[in-house]
């Protein structure tokens, strides 16, 4: 059993690709938790996405033991966070874990969005920080400019801030120092009824469900029967142990200890972030506060391009969920695409690295539709219904009003970008709440409709600002808006797969665009096409594709013009019966391109 007093659980938190896990890299390598043959770079990020797009997608955690300066030895728990938006619920669930966190700031780039996001989170969580400043070792450092900007857009006494470099190790002593002696030791009772927090959880082919727990009262014992508090299901304790950042076995898990469990479960479904697992026998009488069910805020369709792979395809998400219990999908069948599934993810980088893992691990062709988010339709009866399909939008005269989900968006731009920047804002609909200045860069807080930003609006963004703006959002709340259906049709069909939901304003323009795109994706047939874009059953966009036809004028040498009009006469009533009958046969790579209409 552990001394409270010499154990310290720590989180580090930053922006994409300020040297989050290079630091955690140099403090484990400092600390001796692996050989020098055994490290690799980026150790806690186990994915090859992680390490390809240098991003940190699932939380991972690793004891190590620290001689401290005063001769003390203390038991450190570092859990990597993810540092992007869309996992935000899994960093507030990490941060609650810990009782302080490591605040690590670029001294080449300075405070960023995200590292506000998180700091803030960390701060709600009551945690302690530590500011270190990365990357010193750069010519273009400038440790005094981003020790004041983190004074003056955070809050916090930066003064202090240990100068760190991932690369070289240097100042990660200092740092270690700053953690044992700054950060406050956790609070618990070893002899009270088990209380833990479930971190994460993942699948492994051999052991099954493996839980990630941080013990805040009692002790976790091998062979232990515990229940979840949020779904009262009960399991049997098999292995108990730490990652060091090897797994290694231990006999039991005390209060204030990080470590896993595995215990037969089936079902990563079963164990939910942020749920508290207490003795079955002798239970707690109070969950930890703050648990709260994952929510999908942006929703897609996905269908395989080849109709035999549907059961590959849904294998392959079944596995997925096995490690990721966020997605959530069901079966969806398209006139135009086939067989399928309506998945629902976190939000837009989550949904990119699951289409990328479905290609990847499972080796799957698939088209996905573009992306929507979930509305809140009323009901002329009272009710009111989620639709996260536009295709199943009900019959305008039983609507009475449409809610569309609304975010609070964070933007550091420098100056020079700043019309731009809010130029692009107020053209998604935006209202800008907030604008202050940090040096030469402009901080913007506004609040847009989520379904402006899951359309191209972050590629936008970088683009207008080469690059130089960080973006951060958060779910706020529903906001009655005037939505409307905009429905593709082609030669008077309607193709629920482009159908989509979007603001009155927009409608025209986004459906020209469609049509104009179709025009040239759809090849031509013996008939005339005309593709449409309709809103209810007034067209607002049209385009026609002209048919393939043969010169009938071309045995007629000179003679009465009257004979030239028969014939081109006769061959008109043939195009119009045939239209009447035609098939139009739309390529799946016409579906492909025009769902890419954000990618312009």
């Amino acid at each position: 059993m552990q001394d409270l007093a010499k154990i310290r659980n720590f989180a580090i938190i930053a922006h994409i690709d300020h040297g989050k896990s290079t630091i955690a890299d140099r403090i484990i390598e400092y600390c001796g938790g692996l050989e020098h043959r055994e490290m690799t770079e980026q150790v806690l990020d186990s994915m090859d996405i992680e390490r390809e797009r240098g991003i940190t997608i699932k939380a991972q955690t690793v004891r190590l033991k620290y001689k401290a300066k005063n001769g003390e030895e203390y038991l450190l728990n570092l859990i990597d966070t993810p540092g992007h938006v869309d996992f935000s619920y899994e960093v507030s669930r990490s941060l609650a874990a810990c009782e302080g966190s490591v605040l690590v700031v670029d001294a080449t780039q300075g405070v960023e969005a995200q590292t506000l996001a998180n700091v803030y989170l960390a701060i709600d969580n009551n945690h302690e920080i530590v500011p270190a400043l990365n990357k010193v070792d750069l010519p273009s450092a400038d440790a005094e400019k981003v020790k004041s900007q983190i004074e003056d857009v955070i809050g916090i006494d930066a003064s202090g801030a240990i100068e760190t470099s991932g690369k070289t190790g240097l100042g990660i002593e200092n740092l270690l120092e700053a953690v044992v002696h700054q950060l406050p030791a956790p609070e618990g009772n070893v002899d009270a009824p088990l209380k833990a927090l479930l971190i994460d959880s993942w699948y492994d082919s051999y052991l099954g469900v493996v839980i990630l727990v941080r013990v805040k009262d009692g002790v976790l014992k091998k062979k232990q029967s515990i229940r979840m508090m949020s779904n009262n299901a009960t399991y049997n304790i098999e292995k108990i142990g730490v990652f060091t950042p090897k797994m290694q076995d231990v006999d039991e898990l005390s209060a204030g200890e990080v470590g896993f469990i595995t215990a037969s479960i089936k079902s990563v479904g079963d164990c939910r972030i942020g749920d508290t697992i207490t003795d079955n026998k002798k239970p707690c009488d109070v969950a930890l506060p703050g648990f709260k069910p994952s929510v999908p805020v942006v929703f897609c369709s996905i269908f395989p391009v080849d109709s035999s792979q549907y059961e590959a395809l849904k294998d392959a998400l079944a596995k997925l969920k096995l490690n990721d219990a966020s997605i959530d999908y069901q079966n969806e069948n398209s006139a135009a695409l086939g067989l399928g599934f309506r998945c629902g993810f976190l939000g837009l980088l989550h949904m990119e690295i699951i289409q990328e893992r479905i290609g990847r691990e499972f080796d799957l062709d698939i088209i996905t539709t573009a992306p929507s988010v979930a509305y809140k339709i009323n009901l002329s009866n009272g009710q009111q219904i989620m639709l996260h399909n536009p295709a199943d939008m009900p019959d305008l005269s039983v609507v009475s009003s449409i809610e569309e989900p609304m975010v609070k968006a964070t933007i550091l731009v420098p100056d020079t970008y700043l019309g731009s920047v809010l130029k692009l804002c107020t053209e998604r609909r935006g209202i800008q709440k907030e604008l202050t200045y940090v040096g030469s860069r402009a901080m913007v807080i506004y609040q847009i409709p989520l379904n402006e930003i899951v359309f191209d609006f972050y590629d936008r963004l970088k683009s207008i600002t080469s690059g130089y703006a960080s973006f951060d959002y958060e779910l706020t709340d529903y906001e009655q808006s005037d939505l409307v259906k905009v429905q593709i049709l082609i030669n008077e069909e309607p193709v629920d797969a482009l159908a989509f939901l979007c603001h009155r304003s927009e409608a025209e323009s986004r459906g020209r665009q469609i049509c104009e795109r179709l025009k040239d994706l759809i090849p031509r047939h013996l008939f005339k096409i005309p593709i449409q874009a309709a809103i209810g059953g007034r067209v607002v966009a049209r385009e026609t594709i002209s048919a393939l036809r043969k010169d009938v004028t071309a045995k007629c040498y000179g003679g009465d013009v009257t004979r030239k009009r028969k014939l081109l006469d006769k061959q008109k009533k043939g195009k119009q019966r045939m239209r009447q009958f035609g098939k139009v046969e739309v390529p799946q790579s016409a579906f492909i391109e025009a769902l890419r209409i954000g990618d312009d």
